[in-house]
């Protein structure tokens, strides 16, 4: 993946000068490996990943319709492989990400807006059944299956697993609208790049875009509220923060929610608490270490779910 990032960074084969600070591994995950050179990232994706559906989702992420929305990839280097292992190989833009110690500048009302304009957007023309399925359902299912693997003697456990017999099998809507998958803050990067003739903008002037698109797809755009919209049912996300979020994303015309936001949202919420829940437990467990202060509200959380409390 370095020697990758290199050779897209430096085509012509010139000498790397670029600072130690901007070359190195941004994350090393199972859904993904991410490595920076300068001013671009390559990242191999999960091991796994349906080359068709992978293919789709680079176009549409590169399609103009979605200009705005999404961070477009960069072409691979000529030299270089387009997948490694098995896996997926795609080029970025570096962009800035939301900086975690700050959390009162995170861009939720900007979030909101992006959101927005992708569920608005309509798959470019004849793109209609070239689309995959947006993979949320599906993650929360997957979480699940890994902490029964994990950790089937948690205490914990069955907690988790009431709760996911709350959640309705198959999809609650009709909507087929294109999502994003898997939002939450880390899939926001600031867009640093420079247009021809324009004059040079700083990073905190740079709009912001969409990035990840592993889980892109057709589906029912709630599912991309339902993380924020979890953390505020569990008391993670401050009622003011919400609000502006869920007003942001009205007000641009987002067609998820309507007058009464809950009606679309409980469902999505309360997987997406299962999904996080479960994976505190398969992770805990793997590391052999306790579940943190943010873990216990989503398995307290999970409890008042599967008691029929989830205000």
């Amino acid at each position: 993946m370095a020697a990758l990032a290199h050779t897209a960074a430096h085509p012509s084969g010139e000498p790397c000068r670029c600072a130690g600070g901007l070359v190195g591994v941004l994350a090393d995950r199972d859904d993904g490996t991410v490595v920076r050179h300068g001013g671009l990232v390559a990242k191999a994706h999960a091991p796994g990943t349906d080359p068709e559906a992978h293919r789709v989702r680079l176009a549409l992420a590169a399609h103009q319709d979605l200009g705005g929305v999404f961070l477009p990839p960069l072409p691979p280097p000529r030299t270089g492989p387009d997948a490694l292992d098995g896996r997926p190989v795609t080029v970025w833009p570096y962009g800035p990400p939301v900086a975690p110690e700050d959390p009162d500048a995170a861009p939720w009302e900007e979030a909101a807006r992006l959101l927005a304009l992708l569920h608005r957007t309509p798959p470019p023309p004849g793109w209609a059944d070239r689309l995959p399925d947006m993979r949320a359902p599906e993650k929360v299912a997957l979480a699940v299956e890994r902490m029964r693997r994990a950790a089937p003697d948690h205490p914990a456990a069955a907690t988790v697993l009431d709760a996911w017999r709350t959640v309705p099998d198959g999809p609650a809507t009709a909507h087929r609208l294109l999502c994003h998958g898997d939002f939450h803050l880390g899939q926001l990067v600031r867009d640093t790049r420079r247009a021809p003739g324009t004059v040079a903008r700083s990073d905190g002037e740079a709009p912001w875009r969409l990035i990840d698109i592993d889980d892109l797809g057709l589906g029912d755009p709630a599912w991309d509220l339902a993380r924020p919209a979890a953390w505020f049912a569990a008391g993670l996300l401050p009622p003011e923060v919400w609000t502006r979020f869920l007003g942001a994303y009205q007000e641009a015309g987002g067609p998820a929610v309507d007058a009464e936001p809950w009606g679309r949202l409980d469902v999505p919420a309360r997987a997406l608490t299962v999904q996080t829940a479960a994976l505190a437990l398969a992770k805990s467990t793997a590391e052999r270490r306790p579940l943190d202060e943010v873990e216990e509200v989503m398995i307290d959380t999970c409890a008042r779910i599967a008691g029929h409390r989830t205000g």
